[in-house]
C-alpha cells in the first residue's frame, strides 16, 4: 500500500515514520502540510513532533493546514489515518477523534519505554495484533493526557473504541489509562506512544511497534 506521511513545520518523527512504513512492507510517500494533494495514497500517518511550535494548543494550528482539508475528507470516506503523539492531538483538534490531549498531570516531559495492552485488534492499524497483546514501545510527550467527559469515555469503552491502554504506570494522567483510541468507523486511530521508534532490534524498545505498520496489509488481505 502507498502510505503518506505528512510533514508539518516542527514535525520531528516524519522521517522515522517514513522508514517504519517501508520496514512494514508498504510504499512510503512524503506529503507536505501546505499542499492540497494526497498523491494517490491509500493511508495516511500524521507523525509526532511540535507542529507549528505547539503554539495555542498542540495541533490547533496544524488542524488548519491545507493538507488537512484533504485528510479530513479522505478519512470521512474511509481511508485509514494514524495520528501518532502530535498527530493524535491534530486528529482531536480536527474532530476526527473525540476528546483532547492536555498537559501531563505531573507537568513534566516524559520519555520512556512504555508497556501497553492492545484492546482493539480490528482496526487497519492494529489487525496484526491480537486483543490482549502486551507490547512495549517508546513514549515521549509533555501534553499526552487524554481527557473527555464521562459520557464520551463510557461510549469509547462500550463501543470498543479504546485501541491501547497503559500498563504498569500511567505516564501522563490519561483518563482510564487510555493510550490510543479509534473513531466509530474504525479507520482513524490516534496513539500517544510512538510505534515508529520500535520497529528494529538494533535500536529502541525492540520491534513491538512494527505491527502498526504491517497491519495495513494484514487488514486488506484478511
Amino acid at each position: 500500500m502507498k502510505v503518506g506521511v505528512v510533514t508539518f513545520p516542527g514535525s520531528l518523527d516524519d522521517v522515522d515514520a517514513l522508514r517504519a512504513v517501508e520496514i512494514g512492507g508498504n510504499e512510503a510517500v512524503p506529503l507536505w502540510h501546505g499542499d492540497h494533494d494526497l498523491k494517490g495514497v491509500d493511508a495516511i500517518v500524521l507523525p509526532g513532533g511540535f507542529s507549528y511550535g505547539d503554539y495555542l494548543r498542540c495541533g490547533a494550528i496544524s488542524r488548519f493546514s491545507p493538507v488537512m482539508t484533504e485528510v479530513i475528507e479522505a478519512a470521512g470516506a474511509g481511508m485509514p489515518v494514524l495520528g501518532i503523539c502530535n498527530g493524535f492531538q491534530i486528529l482531536c483538534e480536527s474532530h476526527l477523534l473525540p476528546g483532547a490531549l492536555i498537559r501531563n498531570d505531573h507537568r513534566k516531559f516524559v520519555c520512556r519505554d512504555q508497556r501497553l495492552r492492545i484492546e482493539n485488534a480490528t482496526t487497519p492499524w492494529t489487525s496484526a495484533y491480537t486483543e490482549g497483546d502486551e507490547i512495549t514501545i517508546v513514549l515521549k510527550n509533555g501534553e499526552g493526557g487524554f481527557v473527555a467527559d464521562e459520557a464520551t469515555l463510557d461510549r469509547l469503552e462500550g463501543e470498543g473504541q479504546v485501541v491501547a491502554r497503559y500498563l504498569d504506570v500511567n505516564p501522563n494522567g490519561s483518563l482510564r489509562d487510555i493510550a490510543g483510541i479509534t473513531n466509530e468507523r474504525g479507520n482513524v486511530v490516534g496513539l500517544m506512544p510512538h510505534p515508529e521508534h520500535a520497529v528494529e532490534d538494533l535500536t529502541g524498545a525492540g520491534t513491538d511497534g512494527l505491527g502498526f505498520f504491517t497491519s495495513l496489509a494484514a487488514h486488506v488481505f484478511a
